[in-house]
């Protein structure tokens, strides 16, 4: 039997954009004022203080991005705090941060978070029955990669 891991009503959202991005995650936010005032929000750096001041409601605020804030985020998804991930980055520009943004979208798969990379998929999820439902999500059984042999010469 796979295990199942319940997201509730209220969903634990992270919300991060990188500094090209900002502005489109604070339209769509606004945009989507009435619905995410019904979740919790988590949110990087700058990212969180812009959502707070925009939305006029608490955001909790991790680092910036840079300084450890995805990672942050990423700890956060592999200790079953946080339920989905809005992510618009940018995809034009390189990062000095490059390697945690892969961390942080390996993470959303490998745990079977809903993720939004970029505004369309962001609404598409808003807009899904679940998002205002509790939901059963299956989480991906990792026993045989934990319980694997590791020999010396690997």
């Amino acid at each position: 039997m796979q295990e199942k891991k319940l997201l509730g009503k209220r969903k634990r959202i992270a919300l991060v954009a990188h500094d090209h991005k900002k502005i489109d995650l604070l339209e769509w936010a606004v945009h989507n004022k009435t619905s995410l005032a019904k979740h919790e929000l988590i949110a990087t750096g700058t990212t969180g203080r812009l959502l707070e001041e925009k939305l006029d409601r608490p955001v909790k605020k991790l680092l910036s991005g840079p300084l450890g804030g995805d990672q942050q985020i990423g700890a956060m998804i592999a200790n079953g705090e946080i339920d989905m991930v809005f992510f618009f980055w940018d995809p034009m520009q390189a990062q000095p941060h490059d390697s945690d943004v892969k961390a942080l979208l390996r993470l959303c798969v490998a745990w079977n978070l809903p993720m939004a990379c970029d505004r369309a998929t962001a609404d598409f999820i808003m807009t899904s029955p679940f998002m205002h439902e509790e939901y059963e999500a299956a989480l991906p059984d990792y026993s045989g990669y934990l319980n694997r042999s590791i020999s010396d010469h690997e």
